[in-house]
């Protein structure tokens, strides 16, 4: 482990760092609050405290973590503020992908959509929470490639991590899996408008329940 660690270059340490602790909060084994000390994760993972700082600041840029202090560095806590702008930025631009994916998808495409729907269901019925945020963000990358706009899925980057972690935050599975099964279905039709009014009605749903989790029923509201 350690010859590995001397010669994996800087950048790649930092990714590897990046990725696990980007994971580690969406998967909830890192909660709000929760500090990340340099000293320990450089430990942690073996290697020197700079690749973990780095990865650090960039969790820090994604909205992932903040620094309280110069000393002192935390998991965010999610305002309602948050969950808001994130989930009218999904509804913006998951609606208009649906409608494209609905015209542009092949037998082939759909096939893949079908494929991870069959493992969300797995998971679900599993009761898996990290496998079914995995597949179900999956699931919304393949309709926005599907949508075939490139500069569509480049706005949406910069936060797709922390759309991952609101969706591991709406933990009514079943219910997802059904609203992802109509929105399939509706993408399979061909029909742009079918798509896309099922595309919002998920994105809405999907809002309300996040809120309830997060901050319960008083903080539903627009």
């Amino acid at each position: 482990m350690g010859a590995m660690t001397k010669i994996e270059p800087l950048g790649a340490v930092r990714e590897r760092v990046l990725a696990t602790l980007r994971q580690d909060i969406i998967a909830g084994r890192l909660r709000a609050g929760d500090r990340l000390v340099e000293r320990e994760l450089a430990e942690r993972f073996g290697v020197s405290r700079v690749p973990v700082r780095e990865a650090i600041r960039a969790l820090v840029a994604e909205g992932f973590v903040l620094f309280e202090s110069a000393r002192r560095t935390v998991v965010r806590r999610l305002t309602p503020t948050d969950v808001k702008e994130l989930f009218e930025l999904r509804e913006a631009l998951e609606v208009y992908a649906a409608g494209l994916a609905a015209q542009r998808a092949t037998p082939e495409a759909l096939a893949e959509l079908r494929e991870l729907l069959t493992q969300a269901a797995t998971a679900t019925e599993a009761g898996d929470g990290e496998t079914i945020t995995d597949v179900n963000t999956r699931f919304h990358d393949r309709i926005l490639a599907l949508a075939g706009n490139s500069l569509l899925i480049s706005v949406m980057e910069p936060v797709d991590g922390r759309l991952r972690w609101l969706t591991r935050q709406n933990e009514e599975w079943p219910q997802l899996l059904t609203e992802h099964r109509e929105l399939y279905e509706a993408i399979a039709s061909g029909d742009p408008d079918r798509a896309r009014a099922h595309a919002l009605e998920h994105v809405q749903a999907n809002y309300r329940s996040t809120v309830r989790h997060l901050f319960g029923d008083t903080e539903a509201h627009d």
